[in-house]
């Protein structure tokens, strides 16, 4: 085990049992996530005893291309196969193999683009493909590890990703060469993509949008590029778990309701670095910190739906009075609302959105103010307003 690989080792990742309970029932298991999220790491850690294999190393490419089907034979316990998509020929031949072999957990393939790795799956491997998305660190886990700070502007800056963490790196170097290895090795391989600086100019607008209603028409005019590429680019960014757009919820009760998506990134520090926020300190009076604290919120419960795989629904609501709910929560237990409010304290005038809604509901929901502060209190005529430390 190389250092890097020891030293991120330590954190314990709440996918841990998901990815041990989806090792005994699938034959095939593809671990998702952005570059550098930890997915080389737990699956070394999970399944040390099969061999690793990394499709971006030139001599393991080649290797594994010049002979596939005595590759696979060889391969007694399996393997790990980092970046499989990178080699769409090899799918084709690992369907023979594991429909051969009924054993479970027998290949786990990784990969940072989930749109090729998909698209290679479900023409070869459907059924037989059990999925874990393995996301940045996230709050939960930080805490558990004892790296939680009380301070969240600290983690709005420095972010999420493992190395940043345990190496005490600038978030911004960290950051700068990040973007530059996603835009040479994932976005240049895209032929839809043949202009990387108007690429760049268009990620960075989208940092802008952070928390807002997703507009591709202005995107695309600010870029000078159609309304069909802007969507397209969306796209890129989603499959590489760069951004994600989180949808409106739609009922009954309003007609009159927005139907775009919200805009997100999965990991606020490089949200930060896209809009040149270049240390923690900027943060406090920076007009992007109320739309970062709520990225910081919504994102953590995406992270934990995808580790604990609760099968939480997520939404925002917004009417066009200007009206809105910053998230809903569904699951089997109900809808519950929050409002997330980066400050320290919380005034009266706070609850009036989400009074306003559940003014609209047959049955009162449970709703909830999370805020910027370190105390948690109960309003029963109103909602309860909740520390983020809480949140958590």
């Amino acid at each position: 085990m190389d250092k890097y690989i020891y030293i991120c080792a330590v954190i314990r990742r709440d996918s841990i049992l998901r990815l041990k309970k989806l090792s005994r029932q699938f034959r095939v298991l593809a671990v998702t996530g952005p570059r550098q999220s930890g997915k080389t790491t737990l699956v070394k850690e999970v399944f040390s005893k099969k061999p690793y294999f990394n499709i971006e190393n030139i001599d393991d490419r080649e290797y594994i291309k010049s002979d596939i089907k005595g590759f696979l034979r060889n391969l007694k316990q399996g393997a790990i196969i980092d970046e499989a998509q990178k080699l769409p020929e090899l799918f084709s031949y690992l369907q023979e193999v594991v429909d051969n072999n009924n054993k479970a957990g027998q290949f786990i393939l990784t990969g940072s683009n989930n749109f090729l790795l998909q698209e290679n799956i479900t023409q070869s491997l459907a059924g037989r493909v059990g999925y874990l998305h393995l996301l940045p660190l996230s709050l939960k886990e930080l805490r558990e590890n004892k790296l939680l700070k009380t301070d969240y502007k600290k983690h709005l800056y420095q972010g999420f990703y493992p190395e940043i963490i345990h190496r005490k790196i600038n978030p911004s170097d960290w950051y700068e060469n990040y973007t530059s290895t996603y835009l040479e090795r994932d976005v240049r391989q895209l032929k839809s993509i043949n202009n990387l600086g108007t690429f760049t100019k268009f990620l960075r607008l989208c940092a802008s949008y952070v928390g807002a209603i997703l507009n591709t028409n202005e995107l695309a005019n600010l870029c000078d590029i159609d309304q069909k590429t802007a969507a397209s680019w969306l796209a890129v960014l989603q499959s590489s778990y760069i951004i994600f757009l989180l949808p409106p919820h739609f009922n009954n009760l309003n007609k009159r309701i927005i139907k775009s998506p919200k805009l997100y990134f999965y990991d606020t520090g490089l949200a930060c670095y896209l809009m040149g926020i270049y240390n923690a300190d900027k943060l406090l009076y920076d007009r992007m910190r109320g739309q970062l604290f709520e990225n910081l919120l919504v994102v953590e419960k995406r992270k934990t739906a995808f580790n604990l795989n609760t099968r939480e629904q997520l939404f925002y609501w917004r009417d066009k009075t200007g009206h809105e709910i910053d998230l809903l929560s569904e699951n089997e237990k109900g809808l519950f609302a929050y409002e997330f409010k980066s400050g320290e304290t919380v005034g009266k005038d706070d609850f009036k959105n989400l009074l306003f809604y559940n003014s609209l509901q047959e049955k009162k929901i449970k709703t909830k103010i999370i805020y910027g502060g370190k105390q948690s209190k109960n309003f029963s005529h109103k909602g309860d307003i909740e520390s983020w430390l809480d949140f958590i």
